[in-house]
């Protein structure tokens, strides 16, 4: 195998095309910002990904566009903005441990602490290190001339300031949460450098990318280094112009001119922090944007050294979320319209594809069935989901939940423990029979035999959820009886009827007393052998509301042997049955009934028989 060039590692495969959006690493996640938007991917507790968005207003502004101010601009709001996203990502890090969570308090503190250990860092540290080494150890403020001693000090604290830096980066790279935050640093340039490269986003393309990225924050903390070198040198050499030395302080003031000096010359730095952010800024998009040619990688191999030690290798799940943020950043600049979201909440697209995709895995063929969900979740009409732009954290989460209960293969009204049955809201759980919308037409073709009738008698056998008797009551003023032998299912329907409906404890029709002007009912009439055959969102329901028997007509035969003693003359039955059964339900009833006829549902199928009693 051939050597590998040691530029290899710098470069990403494909034609390079530069993009706009740029990153940073946080605590579990990455958050990626574009022209007018930001996002924020973390991976919580659980190993889900949550997303946070806003919007931004364009960088437009005269300071967002001259050359040095910009710098200083971008400098000081990527400082403020970074603690701000770490402390939203320490709301995902931390959980429900409000204490670990920064507030608006805490993330003032922050920056304020992040600003004086870079000062005290990069600016106090070499002050008082030249100090000690130039100043009082070797004299050289006194043996050198002035030009060679601002030359040997500006060299020893630009050396110092180097050292400082690998050191520390080198040490919080030892540490194991900061490691894993170089591991999402890592994802995140190797996200822009897929995108860059004109790859599709996925996570083995990324994982295929360099860590090393021309734009880093870290290539930036060099330049800021090298070029308050330089600075400094020259303001120094300026000060010294105008007078103001070691030698000339020590003449006016004694002894304490060293220090004096020392302490103007810490302060006269710090005053050109701007001024050296705003140079780095534009030092950092000029190298970034040139080729990797010989005399540019000179300025590019410090930065690409120092990234070895703030990027490693992420993981494929660091990938994700970085891809996430970046496509969450690339839809919402091309789309004003999207919604900014926080942590937990989603947008209805990003909910319906969620589904979308939860459904295929489960191998769910039914896109209608998304909208119903959607609308158990929000409480909202199917009309109304258009207008409806976001889902709140807690409808996000009983979204999943749900979800994950219909991928097992549990029915959507059992998801929801709500049936819509004729316009009529039931409560339904897995102690009943699912209403059907075919079942509408048997219990519509019963009502329609009550109408008129007024004092009628009905007889809603086998209930389960109560669904057909839900209707006679709502369409007649017959008085009804519903009856089941199963107490769990009574309990149900006892919910969904009004107190009018008098609900009682029979097997078929052992426990009910009386006679009635209609018999109606959905019995049991699905196969013994043909049950374990089914979808398995029927398989899940009752047993006992699903087998008929070997032919399936075991309850038939009770109920057309029965019937007639418990109907008054002139009386009406109307038994639902399955798309094969209605022939040889109607030589059932044959014997006791007449004008027995076949009523076909909507999609032109054999539904349900209905007859008279002779």
């Amino acid at each position: 195998m051939g050597k590998k060039s040691k530029t290899s590692e710098w470069r990403s495969p494909g034609k390079y095309t530069p993009c706009s959006i740029g990153g940073q690493a946080l605590l579990e996640g990455v958050m990626m910002r574009g022209a007018t938007s930001t996002a924020v991917c973390c991976r919580d507790e659980k190993g889900e990904l949550t997303v946070f968005t806003e919007r931004s207003a364009p960088r437009k502004k005269w300071y967002h566009k001259t050359p040095i101010v910009r710098g200083v601009v971008s400098f000081f709001s990527s400082l403020v903005m970074g603690v701000r996203y770490i402390g939203k990502s320490a709301e995902v890090y931390a959980g429900d441990d409000e204490e670990a969570q920064l507030g608006k308090g805490g993330m003032l503190i922050a920056v304020l602490l992040a600003l004086v250990l870079a000062v005290g860092l990069f600016i106090v540290v070499p002050g008082v290190l030249n100090w000690l080494v130039i100043d009082l150890l070797f004299d050289l403020d006194v043996r050198l001339s002035s030009s060679m001693y601002i030359l040997v000090m500006s060299l020893f604290k630009g050396v110092m300031k180097v050292l400082i830096l690998v050191f520390y980066l080198f040490l919080t790279s030892r540490l194991k949460d900061i490691r894993r935050t170089y591991m999402y640093h890592g994802a995140e340039h190797r996200t822009i450098n897929c995108y860059e490269h004109g790859m599709e986003l996925t996570v083995e393309n990324v994982q295929k990318c360099s860590t090393r990225h021309a734009r880093c924050g870290t290539t930036f903390l060099f330049y800021t280094v090298f070029l308050s070198v330089l600075v400094m040198a020259l303001v120094t050499w300026l000060l010294s112009l105008a007078g103001l030395t070691t030698a000339g302080l020590q003449a006016a003031v004694g002894g304490a001119g060293q220090l004096l000096y020392n302490l103007i010359i810490m302060g006269v730095g710090l005053c050109c922090v701007p001024v050296i952010a705003g140079l780095s800024y534009e030092l950092l998009k000029l190298v970034a944007k040139a080729p990797d040619n010989a005399f540019f990688m000179i300025f590019k191999a410090p930065g690409f050294a120092l990234q070895a030690l703030t990027t490693k290798k992420p993981e494929d799940g660091m990938a994700e979320a970085a891809i996430v943020a970046f496509n969450k950043v690339l839809e919402m600049d091309a789309d004003p319209s999207v919604p900014a979201v926080d942590f937990y909440e989603m947008t209805m697209k990003d909910a319906r594809a969620f589904l979308a995709k939860k459904y295929a895995e489960a191998g769910i063929d039914d896109e209608s069935e998304i909208d119903w969900m959607l609308c158990a979740v929000l409480g909202a009409k199917r009309t109304e989901l258009p207008h409806i732009a976001k889902l709140t954290r807690a409808q996000a989460e009983k979204l999943k939940e749900y979800a994950a209960k219909r991928a097992e293969g549990l029915p959507l009204d059992y998801v929801t423990g709500e049936s819509d049955f004729y316009g009529i809201k039931l409560k339904v759980n897995e102690s009943v029979h699912l209403p059907r919308m075919e079942t509408e037409t048997v219990a519509l073709a019963a009502a329609e035999l009550l109408k008129g009738g007024k004092g009628s008698r009905a007889l809603d056998l086998m209930t389960g959820s109560g669904c057909i008797a839900a209707v006679l009551a709502e369409q007649t003023d017959a008085d009804i009886t519903a009856s089941d032998i199963s107490d769990e299912a009574l309990a149900v329907a006892r919910e969904n009827l009004p107190e009018r409906v008098s609900v009682v404890r029979a097997d078929v029709f052992d426990g009910i007393d009386g006679t009635f002007d209609l018999i109606v009912s959905n019995p049991p009439y699905i196969r013994s052998g043909e049950i374990d055959g089914l979808q398995r969102e029927v398989i899940c329901q009752p047993r006992i509301s699903l087998d008929g028997g070997e032919d399936g007509l075991a309850f038939y035969r009770r109920i057309a042997a029965e019937a007639a003693g418990k109907l008054n003359d002139g009386g009406h039955i109307v038994l639902e049955t399955g798309f094969d059964q209605a022939e040889d339900v109607k030589a059932l009833l044959e014997p006791h009934f007449k004008d027995i006829k076949v009523i076909k549902d909507l999609g032109g199928r054999d539904r349900a028989v209905a007859a008279t009693k002779r």
